[in-house]
């Protein structure tokens, strides 16, 4: 009885962290909406939602900590919720990057946009969205593989930045009146990038779980 208990318990636990990944997921999208489209609401509601990722953060990591207490689980449950504890860690982080960017879509309100490098982060903004769903379906799957496939494609992120910083620096040192607006468009690719860098966090702890192997998938400068 105790042991079905505690496979329910884990069972609960992976898809509470699935949902918080889904939840995560949905207000990068939306805060990139509300920059993209200068939609104040829509970035409103992606800064009031953020507590309740906050609010999955705190429950995952204190069941955890209770069922390792509790339970003393064997090495491979132990290996799942060690990964869901840390891996709840990143999808908290990327949701306050979502935060951020909506507080810079607050900012540019009704500022004339930079249409060629808007498109852009639009462009690195739907790479940056697919590598975390897939990111999330590695870790519901169990796919070690495609988890450092998917860590690979974080370079193509790193690319992008880089390509919308020169973007960035030229449209600024050419029209000092779009310094302001231009150093917010540099800080929403700066957070795109680094949620891809906490995607690839999520994929080493992917390759942990199925392997028990602590790997570095990619250069990552953490905050």
């Amino acid at each position: 009885m105790l042991r079905a208990q505690f496979e329910k318990d884990l069972r609960q636990l992976h898809d509470e962290f699935h949902e918080m990944g889904e939840t995560v997921s949905l207000s990068v999208y939306k805060a990139v909406r509300a920059f993209i489209k200068q939609d104040n609401e829509i970035a409103e509601s992606v800064i009031q939602g953020d507590s309740k990722i906050n609010d999955f953060e705190a429950d995952l990591e204190k069941r955890g900590l209770e069922m390792i207490a509790l339970q003393q689980p064997v090495t491979s449950d132990l290996r799942l919720i060690i990964t869901v504890m840390k891996a709840v860690n990143d999808l908290e982080r990327i949701g306050d990057h979502a935060v951020s960017i909506s507080k810079a879509a607050i900012r540019v309100n009704n500022t004339k946009p930079i249409v060629e490098i808007q498109e852009k982060i639009s462009d690195m903004a739907n790479d940056v969205l697919k590598l975390l769903d897939d990111a999330l379906h590695a870790y519901t799957e169990g796919d070690a593989d495609e988890a450092v496939k998917i860590a690979d494609r974080d370079e193509r992120v790193n690319n992008y930045f880089k390509e919308i910083y020169g973007m960035c620096i030229k449209v600024m040192k050419e029209d000092s009146n779009l310094v302001e607006v231009g150093t917010d468009y540099l800080r929403v690719a700066r957070f795109l990038e680094r949620i891809g860098d906490y995607v690839t966090n999520i994929c080493e702890w992917i390759v942990y779980l199925k392997t028990g192997k602590n790997v570095e998938l990619h250069s990552s400068n953490d905050e």
